[in-house]
């Protein structure tokens, strides 16, 4: 079966529930967090895996790994229901499916900048700015990150789109414009 068609079913069911019980946001904050655990923690995906992890050790990994409380029902009952119908091996997989589906109904565009050196203030807000008026009234969650192999300039990734303004992309094309 399709991995990638049955946690996007979970996920789509757990934002109708989430939805209906106003914890969409907070259940959209801790799969974020679970999210960045299972990205920095190899131990986290392992253990999670690990058939010899009793079900509810993982669940309480779980709701350590994303900063769970008791007061949240609709995910700690949801993380109980994986565990029932024995999918908690997919809840990684679910997690980024619901922050999908969430930005999706949310009107949320993720966006990331990438630059040799770190921006200028005003440059940042420059962008920022750019970017939020063709959003045309969805709001974005910025990111930016420092990636030096780029030479110079800077690459801004809106969802699945590209503007790309670096100085080794230019020299690519250059390069290829140069073997024709």
């Amino acid at each position: 079966m399709n991995q990638g068609l049955i946690p996007r079913r979970y996920a789509k069911a757990l934002y109708k529930v989430a939805s209906e019980r106003n914890t969409a946001q907070r259940c959209y904050e801790l799969m974020k967090a679970l999210s960045t655990s299972f990205e920095l923690s190899q131990d986290l995906k392992d253990a999670i895996a690990n058939p010899f992890v009793t079900d509810p050790d993982k669940v309480r990994l779980l709701e350590t790994a994303a900063g769970a409380t008791p007061a949240d029902s609709t995910y700690n009952d949801f993380l109980r229901l994986l565990v029932s119908n024995r999918r908690i091996d997919l809840v990684g997989l679910i997690a980024l499916a619901y922050l999908e589906v969430y930005r999706k109904a949310n009107h949320i565009c993720r966006v990331e900048v990438v630059s040799a050196a770190p921006l200028p203030e005003d440059v940042t807000e420059r962008i920022k700015a750019l970017v939020e008026s063709h959003l045309d009234g969805g709001s974005m969650e910025y990111s930016q990150r420092i990636n030096p192999d780029l030479i110079g300039g800077f690459t801004v990734d809106i969802d699945n789109q590209r503007l790309d303004a670096s100085i080794s992309t230019q020299l690519k094309e250059l390069r290829l414009s140069l073997l024709k």
